[in-house]
């Protein structure tokens, strides 16, 4: 079965290289480029996870992440958090906020791939 990936980034070249990553992949991708947006595609089309970046205009990738997880209809769907913040502080809080795996910017095709298999198991 192919999986729905949605892709959040306000960086149009970071959104389209993330997308392109993930196609090459397999995945069935959609996009956003903010938060509010991407809580919208949720409401109508369920990804079977979530790229997003943390921050962001309008609603951060934190404050989604938070969204989705008090809400039983959307706490399930994986949250991958890929952003530049690489400090261990980053990576606990985000853990805390639900977010299931964190990848830092730049990636490759090969840890992105990876981490979302690895979340959509």
């Amino acid at each position: 079965m192919i999986k729905k990936v949605l892709v959040i980034d306000d960086v149009k070249s970071e959104l389209q290289l993330i997308s392109f990553y993930l196609e090459q992949a397999g995945y069935v991708v959609t996009t956003a480029e903010n938060g509010v947006e991407a809580l919208q595609k949720i409401q109508v089309d369920r990804p079977d996870a979530i790229v997003t970046d943390l921050v962001m205009p309008e609603l951060t990738g934190l404050e989604l992440c938070r969204r989705l997880k008090k809400d039983p209809t959307t706490a399930h769907i994986p949250v991958i958090a890929c952003t530049t913040k690489d400090r261990k502080m980053d990576r606990s809080w985000a853990k805390k906020q639900g977010v299931t795996s964190y990848i830092v910017k730049p990636c490759t095709a090969e840890q992105l791939a990876a981490a979302v298999r690895y979340a959509t198991l």
